[in-house]
């Protein structure tokens, strides 16, 4: 299970948002590379980018920012927020990320989903953010009525190489991720699955990888920035608990 430090982008900074609130912001650096080697240097294998502006213009928007990370930094690059058609895909995937994060598109253009699977199998994670069990879209701004499990099986077919989980209600809030959901999740995903949402300690990474086998991973933000938890720390601990 590897662990992945967040960089949340908003108007070219680092930010962290409470609950995916865009006007209940944090900012971290202005900085964004120096942010990347940061997490780099601390021994990240992979570093999860997501462009806010982005996921909630349906396009993305801070693309140079991104583009700067990947030449500063020799590990992989994943990152969501605002990838509706193709082009982007290809962009994103030309200049050397590693994986493209589908998230509202997966709901609401199957057949963007499919051909992008198609041409770039495992390359495709499913970002699955729900709140109260059912599926958010456009940068959270908006919850469908659609549940997580049954999208999950609905997109069981294509080659999706992770889905990354995230209940909304505890993003930002460090107060540990939700468990009960996070283990529905794994058992009704034929994918692997990446925690995301509340992490804060060190119990919080044991509890998810007792979940067993299927989990890839878990995404953090808020406790790396605020130092409830420290990264290389949590790595070296976590190898030692595995």
């Amino acid at each position: 299970m590897r662990i992945i430090p967040a960089v949340d982008l908003k108007d070219g900074r680092c930010v962290r948002l409470r609950q995916g609130d865009m006007a209940a912001e944090t900012v971290y650096s202005d900085d964004i590379p120096a942010v990347a080697r940061k997490w780099k240097e601390q021994g990240a294998s992979v570093i999860h980018l997501v462009d806010l502006n982005g996921a909630v213009d349906g396009e993305p928007r801070n693309l140079p920012e991104i583009e700067s990370v990947i030449r500063s930094v020799d590990i992989q690059v994943q990152v969501g927020g605002g990838i509706r058609n193709m082009p982007t895909v290809e962009r994103y995937l030309n200049a050397g990320v590693s994986r493209v994060v589908l998230g509202t598109s997966a709901l609401t253009d199957r057949a963007f989903l499919a051909q992008a699977c198609k041409e770039f199998p495992r390359r495709i994670l499913l970002g699955l953010d729900a709140r109260d069990g059912r599926v958010a879209v456009k940068g959270w701004t908006s919850v469908s009525e659609t549940k997580a499990i049954d999208l999950l099986q609905e997109l069981s077919g294509h080659d999706i190489g992770a889905v990354i989980y995230t209940d909304i209600a505890r993003d930002g809030m460090l107060n540990g991720p939700n468990l009960i959901a996070l283990r529905d999740i794994v058992e009704h995903s034929s994918f692997p699955v990446i925690a995301s949402g509340g992490v804060t300690r060190i119990e919080d990474l044991r509890a998810i990888r007792s979940l067993g086998p299927r989990i890839e991973g878990a995404i953090i933000g808020k406790a790396l920035y605020d130092g409830k938890l420290d990264y290389a720390e949590a790595a070296r601990l976590f190898q030692e608990l595995c």
